[in-house]
């Protein structure tokens, strides 16, 4: 299904995975937190939110947002994970805000059968003369027109998305 979740929340369902819009709460924009404050634009975004922490209804609830101001204003998450944790090679903070479901097992550092795997393949990173770095995939979408840089940046990799599918499925 596409298009607009909020009239079906109410339904019956085994589970539901939300990646609410992230662009008025993660960090990344905190430059504009003040003006998106003033016209309504974080408020919205916080309250759409909400709407998936407040469910009671479905036994099993994951929520995925970046590292934003829904630590402080709801909870903080029960997980932080990044895409090279499940074989991708990139770095990006995702959190997962969990209800009824396990933390997403990872091979991070994690003794398997006696035998410790480390993934240490995080991809390319770029500092700038600011001495700000940041994942190079991530520097790269600023070359985008804004909606591209969007759906680039907000992006769910593969190897989160086969784990979700995988262990909660």
């Amino acid at each position: 299904m596409q298009g607009d979740v909020t009239p079906i929340l109410s339904e019956k369902w085994d589970m539901v995975i939300a990646f609410p819009p992230c662009t008025h709460l993660a960090v990344s924009g905190a430059a504009w937190f003040e003006q998106k404050r003033k016209d309504g634009r974080q408020q919205r975004g916080i309250d759409f939110f909400l709407q998936f922490a407040r469910i009671k209804h479905i036994g099993k609830v994951a929520i995925e947002n970046p590292i934003g101001i829904m630590s402080k204003i709801y909870r903080k998450p029960d997980q932080v994970i990044h895409p090279y944790y499940f074989g991708d090679p990139f770095s990006k903070s995702t959190c997962l805000w969990l209800n009824g479901l396990p933390r997403l097992f990872h091979a991070k550092e994690e003794d398997l059968f006696n035998k410790t795997i480390t993934h240490t393949d995080k991809g390319e990173s770029i500092t700038y003369s600011s001495g700000v770095k940041m994942p190079k995939w991530y520097a790269d979408a600023y070359k985008l027109p804004p909606k591209e840089r969007a759906a680039i940046r907000s992006k769910t990799f593969p190897g989160i998305a086969k784990a979700m599918a995988e262990q909660w499925g």
